[in-house]
């Protein structure tokens, strides 16, 4: 090993670039990671209103006060893991849900004022199960026909 100096080193030594954070947790875990936060916080949380009413780019840009974007977050596990930012289009990125399932799991119509992180925590997991399910069933239906999955 050669004796450097620190700023020789510096100088001559190749940077790694860092790794995108969110590539390192499937989609599974987190979702997992969001449903651990929501579970933690106790109390009623706001659903986000009126979902279907708004355009794609007033949805995409939704925030609200204690609703489960903020408690996402707020979580240090989840933007170390690459969630940008408390909107709608950040969460939906960053989990990879579609307008249909940000609609399905986080709009108060399917809620009727009463959302609570643990209820909310049991449908996103029940929620990543089916995905995974259905992603398995489509792949082997694929297989069948003769299709690369």
């Amino acid at each position: 090993m050669k004796h450097q100096i620190p700023d020789e080193f510096i100088t001559t030594s190749e940077l790694i670039p860092l790794l995108d954070r969110s590539a390192k947790l499937s989609r599974r875990e987190r979702l997992d990671l969001w449903a651990d936060a929501l579970e933690r916080h106790h109390g009623q949380l706001s659903a986000l209103r009126r979902l279907e009413y708004l355009s794609p780019d007033e949805l995409r840009t939704y925030r609200g006060a204690n609703t489960p974007l903020t408690i996402a977050f707020d979580d240090p596990a989840l933007r170390a893991a690459g969630l940008s930012g408390d909107s709608l289009g950040d969460a939906m990125d960053f989990f990879e849900l579609t307008d249909r399932d940000a609609h399905r799991l986080l709009c108060d119509c399917h809620y009727h004022g009463a959302m609570t992180g643990r209820g909310l925590a049991r449908r996103l997991r029940r929620h990543a199960r089916s995905s995974e399910r259905r992603a398995r069933w489509i792949g082997a239906f694929k297989r069948v026909l003769g299709r690369a999955a």
